[in-house]
């Protein structure tokens, strides 16, 4: 089993912990990211199916605007989802797990979960006694 390192303080385990729960939520929001990245890419699929059912139909004017003005544009600005997803993996996600690695490895050697491998190392000890 991986030893915890004990020059640790409390604060520091404390701290490193606050740490990978904050970055394990950005990871969490990340997922929602591509989530809805994934739902906008299907519900552009469905306004594109849309088009030529209009086109049929006999409503020009409402299929020109799905091709002109829906399917070309951006869900924010002028941005499509991909774009989003690739600005946050590249900025904000980049940066933050950049600095959570960087403190472990100056802090507790690199280690990751060392409030939890503490847990685990103390709860394994209870057991044997």
């Amino acid at each position: 089993m991986d030893s915890v390192s004990p020059d640790l303080t409390d604060s520091e385990r404390t701290a490193l912990h606050e740490l990978q729960l904050g970055v394990e939520g950005v990871h969490r929001a990340y997922g929602h990211l591509l989530a809805f990245h994934h739902a906008i890419g299907r519900s552009m699929d469905h306004f594109a199916a849309a088009e030529p059912q209009l086109r049929e139909a006999g409503h020009e004017e409402h299929a020109d605007a799905i091709r002109d003005c829906h399917l070309p544009a951006g869900v924010i600005d002028d941005h499509w989802s991909y774009e989003l997803v690739e600005g946050f993996e590249q900025g904000f996600l980049a940066d933050v797990t950049a600095f959570d690695a960087a403190v472990r490895a100056d802090l507790a050697g690199g280690r990751s979960h060392v409030a939890e491998r503490m847990q685990q190392q103390a709860w394994r000890e209870r057991a044997q006694d």
